[in-house]
């Protein structure tokens, strides 16, 4: 379960700087013997070599980080910047691992053992318990602390190839620093200048971190660590279990930006997206959750259909920059990243390692995300589909889990949208874990194309716009509520059958039973329309029950609602909220029915025209056959 965001408070980490003072200043380590000598031989550039093996054999060594760093520039009696900046974090991140450990040992009871242990010699499964919590405190230690050097200290320079992770110790936390300590101590000795230095350090810490990770998994007690979210407000540090890439800097955004006023049609995912980009920004960082997700509306994932040309990727470009410049205004971090077919990989596992990573990167609780994977039908393959590549059914894999698997867990401070050309070819399961269908048809009527010719046209002319109110058929408001009322009846052929045949049979939708009805005689004629499907549906209710429109003032400042706390948060939108009406229940069941028959009768089109054109190819063929036949140069 997740135990929230900790703060480490300034008074834990200083109750260890004494200690971590002295692991920088002087230790001694015992490790393992390299099996030849120190010193060079003399008037050569060799060490001695012994005949005898010592594999196993232990040696102590003294390590004075200080004075190593000290040694980069031995002519100045002084710290460089860089060797002081190297030399204060590096005290720093012991002492925050140390407080980290703290942490640990309260939340895990290995405190108590502690003191158990002191008053008398624990035996049996308490004592198999105490040396394995003990030992897990030295991993998380071991583990705070490169993560802490690692976001902290920049690289500089080309990466050196000689660098190597610690010779770990984890019999206690101070064991595990110490090695780490060592390890730093070598791998920066003898750096020739200052970004050698630099380089040095962040390849160190980054042999260390992935060292640690490799060895995760011999440790039983670290469980409970996995779902910890600790910040140093101080220092901006935050550690969010064991993150793969702690301290990783996302890039920043490039993208062109799109107004909602630069697209033309598109009105229900047009006005579904602004709400969207607000509503990621109602997610509170303290409490890692989003009021909408509790009081309902949130939209985790979605897929938006249409033909070419139809506004698909300026909707995500509208998207983002909506998003982005919220987070400018409230200073949150923004991830956008975009998954696409040059990351299909042809390594085995390659694939769905980077769909994970990706996953993940916009999950990251510490930011507002948004994800986008366009083409998906590229992307990921029907699992049926036998001649699609084994890196394509990964990503599938990962997808359907991430999305709507056991382990996924929805905050409320990112949205995943899928975009595709022919959403028929999506694999079925996957297609039904998106939660909303954004039909992106583009400009639709006569006023539409004229508003976007005029957009696009620009300003450089003097012929005249002639009769016709500009942009008027584009007020969002108006066009939402008229694009909701073209749902009053299906537009699907053959849901609007089943339409009919339900009103004829039991009159107009007046009650949950009538409801139900009809949601059975869709899955009687539409077999994809399983549960998931009215999961879907009662989401996107529920959304139109939260269809409140957030004031633009709440996000002109921070103060305004991004800033406030979780419950006020909610308590400001639980005014705006209002009920559902049986016309809201009704369009919402004919917009995603309709999306499943649309896809089920290309689908079906498609293998019809599939068929023909074989059919075709082999009357062809076997007219062919029948003349070189006739002119004998038929040899089969």
């Amino acid at each position: 379960m997740d135990i929230g965001l900790t703060t480490l408070p300034e008074g834990d980490i200083a109750k260890h700087l004494a200690t971590a003072q002295s692991l920088v200043t002087r230790l001694v380590v015992l490790e393992a013997s390299k099996g030849k000598s120190q010193t060079e031989l003399a008037g050569t550039r060799r060490r001695f070599v012994s005949t005898v093996s010592t594999a196993g054999a232990r040696s102590s060594r003294e390590v004075e980080l200080a004075k190593t760093l000290a040694a980069v520039n031995p002519d100045d009696a002084m710290l460089s910047p860089v060797q002081h900046a190297v030399l204060f974090k590096t005290r720093r991140a012991l002492a925050v691992a140390l407080s980290v450990g703290d942490l640990f040992a309260r939340q895990t009871g290995l405190d108590a053992l502690k003191d158990r242990n002191a008053a008398s010699t624990l035996e049996g499964d308490t004592a198999d318990r105490f040396r394995a919590l003990l030992e897990a405190s030295a991993y998380v230690a071991a583990f705070t602390a490169a993560a802490y050097l690692k976001q902290m200290i920049e690289a500089g320079g080309e990466a050196p190839g000689d660098v190597s992770p610690p010779s770990w110790n984890f019999d206690t936390p101070h064991d595990a620093l110490k090695t780490l300590v060592a390890g730093l101590e070598a791998a920066v000795e003898g750096a020739p200048d200052d970004p050698a230095l630099q380089a040095r350090v962040s390849a160190f810490v980054g042999e260390a971190i992935e060292d640690l990770l490799s060895r995760k998994s011999r440790f039983s007690a670290l469980g409970g660590f996995e779902e910890t979210h600790l910040r140093l407000d101080a220092d901006g540090f935050e550690l969010n279990g064991f993150d793969v890439a702690p301290g990783a800097k996302s890039k920043p955004l490039v993208m062109t930006f799109k107004q909602p006023n630069e697209i033309i049609g598109n009105h229900i995912a047009k006005y579904q997206a602004m709400k969207l980009a607000k509503m990621l920004m109602a997610y509170d960082f303290d409490r890692q959750m989003n009021p909408f997700v509790e009081l309902g509306g949130f939209l985790f994932t979605f897929i938006g259909d249409g033909a070419p040309g139809t506004g698909k990727t300026i909707l995500i470009q509208m998207i983002a920059g909506m998003i982005h410049d919220y987070c400018q205004v409230a200073g949150y971090g923004f991830t956008y990243e975009n998954f696409g077919v040059d990351q299909i990989s042809s390594y085995q596992g390659k694939s769905g390692q980077n769909c994970k990573q990706f996953i993940s990167n916009v999950l990251n609780p510490r930011t507002i995300g948004f994800g986008t994977v366009d083409d998906i039908d590229q992307v990921a393959a029907k699992r049926s589909d036998d001649r699609a590549s084994a890196g394509q059914q990964e990503v599938t894999a990962v997808l359907m889990e991430s999305f709507a698997g056991a382990t996924t867990v929805v905050r409320g401070n990112c949205s995943f949208g899928m975009f595709s050309n022919y959403p028929e070819n999506v694999d079925d399961a996957l297609r039904q874990r998106a939660g909303a269908r954004w039909l992106v048809d583009g400009p639709q009527t006569r006023d539409d194309y004229i508003d976007i010719f005029v957009l696009l046209a620009g300003d450089n002319h003097a012929i005249k716009l002639g009769k016709h109110d500009l942009y008027e058929a584009q007020a969002i408001k108006r066009a939402v509520a008229a694009a909701y009322e073209g749902h009053d009846e299906p537009d699907e052929e053959g849901l609007a059958a089943v339409y009919d045949r339900v009103v004829a049979e039991h009159g107009k939708f007046k009650t949950m039973a009538d409801i139900g009805t009809y949601l059975h005689q869709i899955k009687l004629a539409e077999p994809r329309f399983t549960g998931r499907a009215i999961k879907n549906i009662t989401d996107a209710i529920k959304m139109r029950a939260m269809d409140v429109e957030l004031p633009d003032e709440w996000f002109e400042t921070p103060e305004a609602f991004m800033h406030k706390s979780y419950d006020d948060k909610k308590a400001m939108i639980e005014e705006l909220r209002g009920p559902f009406t049986i016309e809201m229940v009704i369009q919402e069941i004919n917009r995603y029915a309709d999306s499943e028959f649309r896809y089920t009768d290309r689908a079906d089109e498609a293998a019809v025209d599939e068929i023909i054109h074989r059919e075709r190819q082999r009357e062809k063929a076997v007219e062919r056959i029948g003349r070189m036949k006739e002119d004998g140069s038929w040899s089969g």
